[in-house]
């Protein structure tokens, strides 16, 4: 009965044929099907050009794909990538006819660059007889589409789609070639390929192996031995159109994807990505309810993505992976530490479209940049990253400042304070659709790992979203307890926020009141700038003069900006091989001089405290020390320098003190018209007294009547008010009834 089983082979193999699969080759004893003949020369014919290709494409003297091939198979790296430019230059019909049936021809050409391998890595070594499948990644230089013009008639051939990775799953495992085993007369049916792709695999209903004196197998009789099947990895992405590419109104698209073997974990979610690869169909997810309206849907598919290639874009906003640096610039860039001005240079090329605020981008670079984290022996990090947070009038380029960050910084992310939520910061828990499981989600605060997070409209945040960002800035993890899943993500990013006061305007007059915020949360920035919109005709004019220049040249800026500027790209790569390469520390003579300058520091605010008798809301704390520390540190790394000198130290020193200490001190009444004097804070006291005499703890006057009151003594209106805004801020007396009566309470 051997060749009736062998036949029974022959047809189980011959309707499944996968794409790896040689077939078998048999003796019929009544006449082949001529076809199938056909069929396999031809097949045999596109394999030998295909190893012709990869054996003869050169350039001059450099055979491109045998080379690579050769030194990616000693490394232990089982593909290939093959440019569909090239094999058209090669052989102008393969390459078409590769676009036209790719899930015919790429089995093909994985076989025919495994049959190279073979040849071009003799000898091996003993014990590795056995030549490894090769995998063949393509790319091509053609246009690509979008996901909007994938129609019916793509079905199946080759595609090159740009756009957005949103999601990936975790690395599973498919069999490729799958053994099966009959229940009851245990016969083992060997090898059967299976289809590449999301496609199953449809076990055989009948087992044919009739064996004298013994029942017939039952219906269903098949099981799958998984410890005789061959596995290969593979991971489902899931592909968002770009941005740019989504007509005005509308929602993006989305496609899934399918990649395998190398091609895992070539991507994170948040890149910028090309693919290549075959848009094919998988049966769609069979409805819930038995025998619901199936009937119509019999020949209907859902599309995805089989990927055969994945290309990273390295520039634009998005992940771009710092890019390996070559000698020629890493040359380049030890000349730029060495500069004197360097600061200077990289200061004035961040944001150079926005007209002045040295200091502020002097910040900024520092934050791009990043001082050093320190791991202490008992296992606990100190931050260095560099917080900084803008307090500031309409219009003075604040979010500009912010979207070019985002830009330039290797990984950025941009969020705006009244769409984000606490959970969307830091993270979530989510319920995965597929599985039921809980999953977690990273949030803005996890994405940026590495890099800036920019806060828009710092103000506008709900407090209890505020402070979820605490633990994020200081400890630089995230922890959560929630539905069964209690763990921490680390979020080692910096932060830029920008905020404007509570007034909308800064308001001389009222000094601390614009602030709206926590000492708790400003305890952790480590420069905060007060960016005001002041009147100079001189100022003026150049603005203006610069901002019409801007719009006047906007195309014309794009030759390389003034002398002295980096361009994006180049500080780019520059912050990128800095953090990388440099973790600078501070020195004996810089630590000494920074402690007795953090002293005075700590006095200065003190008695500031005492004269104005009451505490600043922007406190100097341990924080701050460090925040210099930090700054120092990141002035050294700038250069390229091992140690923070005191040099660095001076200019962060006085980077802190136009940023923080000024905003510390722009304390209650300072700057305000006729408020400075002792005898105005005397007559604020007097007011004051006189108010308490007369007002009873638990008692209710009218607001005006006390205004009345206190002008008829020939006190000044705005002082009256002050003191009375100073008692609501202090909690002592209470608005009723519309604002018109106050209420006294303690």
């Amino acid at each position: 009965d051997i060749p009736g089983q062998r036949h029974s082979l022959q047809s189980s193999s011959s309707n499944m044929d996968g794409f790896d699969d040689p077939g078998i080759f048999f003796s019929d004893n009544f006449g082949g099907d001529e076809g199938q003949d056909e069929q396999y020369i031809r097949n045999t014919q596109t394999k030998k050009r295909f190893k012709d290709f990869i054996r003869e494409f050169h350039e001059g003297m450099d055979y491109k794909y045998r080379d690579e091939l050769k030194r990616h198979y000693n490394l232990g790296q089982y593909f290939v990538e093959v440019d569909v430019g090239d094999l058209a230059n090669f052989d102008e019909e393969l390459a078409d006819k590769l676009r036209k049936q790719p899930s015919e021809l790429l089995p093909l050409l994985e076989a025919a660059a495994t049959e190279v391998a073979d040849e071009v890595t003799r000898p091996r070594p003993a014990g590795e007889t056995d030549v490894q499948d090769v995998q063949v990644m393509l790319m091509d230089d053609s246009n690509p589409a979008t996901i909007r013009d994938l129609k019916s008639d793509q079905m199946a051939r080759l595609v090159k789609i740009p756009g957005i990775m949103i999601a990936a799953s975790t690395i599973r495992a498919k069999a490729t070639r799958i053994t099966i085993q009959c229940r009851s007369c245990r016969a083992f049916v060997p090898n059967i390929a299976v289809k590449p792709g999301l496609e199953g695999y449809q076990l055989p209903r009948k087992c044919n192996t009739d064996q004298a004196g013994r029942p017939k197998c039952p219906v269903d009789p098949f099981f799958i031995v998984p410890e005789k099947c061959k596995c290969v990895d593979f991971q489902t992405l899931k592909l968002q159109e770009a941005p740019e590419a989504v007509p005005n109104g509308e929602m993006p698209r989305h496609l899934q994807l399918y990649c395998d073997r190398y091609l895992c974990d070539r991507v994170v979610p948040g890149n910028r990505v090309t693919i290549m690869g075959i848009y094919a169909i998988r049966k769609a997810a069979a409805a819930g309810k038995k025998g619901s309206r199936d009937k119509v849907a019999v020949g209907i598919r859902n599309p995805y993505l089989r990927v055969v290639g994945i290309q990273v874009d390295m520039s634009g906003p998005g992940r771009s992976s710092a890019s390996a640096v070559t000698p020629m610039e890493e040359e380049e860039f030890r000349r730029l530490g060495t500069k004197p001005d360097i600061h200077e240079i990289i200061a004035k090329s961040i944001a150079p479209s926005i007209y002045g605020s040295l200091d502020i981008k002097k910040a900024i670079s520092c934050l791009l940049f990043g001082g050093s984290r320190k791991r202490l022996p008992d296992g606990l990090t100190r931050r260095g990253d560099i917080n900084v947070l803008l307090l500031g009038d309409p219009g003075t380029a604040k979010s500009q400042l912010l979207k070019f960050v985002e830009n330039v910084s290797p990984i950025g992310v941009y969020t705006s304070g009244k769409g984000s939520s606490a959970a969307g910061l830091t993270a979530s828990v989510m319920r995965d659709a597929a599985t039921r499981n809980f999953v977690m989600e990273g949030g803005a605060m996890v994405l940026a790992d590495g890099g800036v997070v920019c806060i828009d409209e710092f103000d506008k945040m709900r407090e209890d979203d505020r402070v979820a960002i605490h633990e994020a800035m200081e400890q630089q993890t995230i922890s959560i307890a929630k539905a069964g899943i209690t763990t921490t993500l680390n979020s080692r990013c910096a932060v830029l926020a920008a905020a404007n006061s509570v007034f909308g305007r800064w308001d001389d007059t009222k000094g601390e009141e614009n602030i709206d915020f926590m000492p708790t949360i400003l305890s952790r920035f480590d420069t905060i700038f007060i960016v005001k919109d002041e009147h100079s005709e001189q100022k003026d004019m150049t603005l203006a003069k610069h901002v019409m220049n801007v719009h006047m040249n906007a195309l014309a800026s794009t030759q390389p900006a003034s002398e002295g500027e980096l361009d994006v790209n180049t500080l780019k790569k520059y912050i990128g091989y800095c953090r990388s390469k440099c973790g600078p520390r501070l020195s004996k003579e810089a630590a000494e001089k920074l402690k007795n300058r953090y002293v005075l520091m700590r006095n200065g605010a003190r008695d500031h405290e005492r004269e104005s008798e009451k505490r600043n809301a922007i406190p100097i704390t341990v924080r701050q020390l460090e925040a210099i520390i930090r700054i120092s540190e990141a002035l050294a790394k700038m250069q390229l320098s091992p140690f923070a000198t005191e040099v660095h130290v001076d200019e962060a020193l006085r980077l802190f003190q136009v940023s923080t200490l000024d905003a510390a001190m722009s304390g209650d009444l300072s700057g305000t018209e006729g408020f400075t004097t002792a005898e105005d804070m005397e007559e604020l006291g007097r007011i004051e007294k006189q108010l308490k005499r007369r007002f009873a703890i638990g008692s209710q006057v009218s607001e005006h009547a006390i205004i009345q009151d206190f002008t008829r003594q020939k006190y000044a209106e705005r002082a009256v008010h002050k003191v009375l805004s100073l008692m609501v801020r202090r909690g002592e007396i209470q608005y009723r009834m519309q604002r018109k009566m106050l209420y006294r309470i303690k």
